[in-house]
């Protein structure tokens, strides 16, 4: 029967996924025994011997991601090999029975202390997959033991804004493949850690489906359910041999929620993207990759396009063996957050008159300036608490006489910033031309960057 534009419409986000939205761009941060073996997976039979970074500074981490912009932090408090970054009970396999603190030591206590101190949201990554963990096969058993883990980080280290899964699973040392129990692993969460999302392997953020930056040029955040249960399935029947794990079911189409895929769905979702790629080509730090951070014009481009495409931007910062972002890497966080605020720190809009008119689902709003303004970036916002409905849009500058297009666009969402050669006008329009009932634009923004 197909789901109406009028139904899709009225989806709107719960409050844990707007203001997950809010928080825009944050860091990941990989960090655990890969970074002393040089690995990006560990094989689980690591000894918690070689952890014991030597300058760890929890307060360092945050104020790299202050200096760029960012407004969260996440932790891989254990990845695939099992080891963890919090003293957990029901492991030795932990930094309890490492050199680092002499045992005493809580990686995720001081991080989620840190980001606490400096106002900045802190979330948690928690690998199903445990390469070390015994009972890892034996689904029901492990199944308890990783709720009892997760238990620990919810009920532990303050409030949380994000639990972060991936799809990784492979088979335990009896031969059988782990079924995660994700329904124990949501009620969970929802009962200790309500404002928390749960992303990619979860209800509420879904993968943008690849780890290298890339975006769709149209990103609706209102796609079909099955989206959300094929991240599950997924998980649960892949084969992990060491490499990056599946391509999730529909996470690479380009078009996830257009009219024609509206028609063809009996059900849909508010399922918003989220989009992660490190500051270096590999998630763990390694010293022949110091000469390839990414450059602040890499980094500008990927916001641009990933907070300015209706998605989010998950950047990894990986510490090295230190317990520290390396300076290259530093240095770059504090380019990055000084051009952003070069770029849109100051909002031309603000000395224009504005008007504004709307009929049924369409809608103008009018800018004009007292003189000629040059600018090369428009940034609109939809208000997504009352739902995802511009469909295209178009902008226009007026030279005297008559309006002439410069820019077309699809979707907006929470935020798109449209990019394009400099314009030189006093009087600007922005035309929504096609949407789900009448439109809402929440802000307009008018900048200068000076670079196309």
């Amino acid at each position: 029967m197909g789901v109406t534009i009028k139904e899709a419409a009225r989806v709107v986000p719960s409050f844990r996924q707007l203001a997950w939205q809010e928080t825009e761009f944050y860091a990941f941060i990989h960090f655990t025994v890969n970074t002393f073996t040089d690995r990006e997976w560990g094989t689980g039979e690591e000894s918690p011997g070689i952890f014991n970074p030597s300058e760890l500074d929890a307060r360092q981490w945050v104020k790299a991601c202050q200096s760029a912009g960012m407004k969260g932090l996440i932790l891989t408090c254990k990845h695939h090999d099992g080891f963890c970054l919090w003293p957990s009970q029901y492991t030795e396999h932990s930094v309890k029975s490492s050199p680092w603190k002499q045992g005493k030591g809580d990686v995720v206590k001081e991080t989620a202390e840190a980001c606490r101190e400096a106002g900045l949201k802190f979330g948690i990554y928690v690998s199903p997959w445990d390469r070390h963990e015994a009972s890892y096969g034996d689904s029901e058993r492990y199944n308890r033991y990783f709720v009892n883990q997760l238990t620990e980080l919810l009920e532990g280290y303050g409030e949380l804004f994000c639990v972060w899964f991936d799809g990784a699973c492979g088979e335990g040392p009896n031969g059988k493949r782990q079924v995660y129990d994700w329904d124990a692993y949501y009620e969970v969460i929802r009962r200790l850690q309500p404002g928390a999302v749960i992303s990619v392997c979860g209800p509420d953020v879904r993968w943008c489906g690849n780890e290298a930056g890339h975006t769709r040029l149209v990103e609706w955040s209102v796609v079909p359910a099955s989206l959300q249960d094929n991240e599950k399935i997924q998980a649960n029947s892949q084969q992990t041999d060491g490499g990056e794990f599946a391509k999730r079911l529909g996470s690479e189409e380009e078009d996830l929620g257009s009219r024609k895929v509206l028609a063809e769905t009996d059900h849909v979702v508010w399922y918003p993207a989220e989009t992660n790629t490190s500051i270096r080509p590999g998630w763990f730090y390694h010293k022949h990759e110091d000469d390839k951070v990414k450059s602040v014009a890499e980094l500008v481009d990927l916001y641009e396009r990933t907070v300015g495409g209706n998605s989010t931007f998950l950047l990894n910062l990986p510490p090295d063996r230190r317990g520290l972002i390396h300076e290259q890497d530093i240095s770059r966080l504090r380019e990055l957050g000084l051009e952003l605020k070069r770029r849109y720190g100051s909002n031309l809009a603000s000395d224009a008159v504005i008007t504004a008119t709307e009929g049924g689902e369409s809608a103008t709003l009018e800018m004009k300036w007292e003189n000629r303004i040059t600018f090369d970036r428009v940034m609109l916002q939809e208000q997504i608490r009352e739902g995802q409905r511009i469909e295209r849009f178009c902008l226009e500058w007026h030279d005297g006489a008559d309006w002439n297009p410069f820019y077309e666009g699809q979707v907006i969402g929470y935020k798109k910033i449209c990019r394009f050669d400099p314009v030189a006008t006093d009087r600007i329009r922005i035309r929504v031309t096609e949407s789900r009932g009448c439109p809402t634009l929440r802000e307009a923004g008018v900048y200068l960057t000076g670079i196309v």
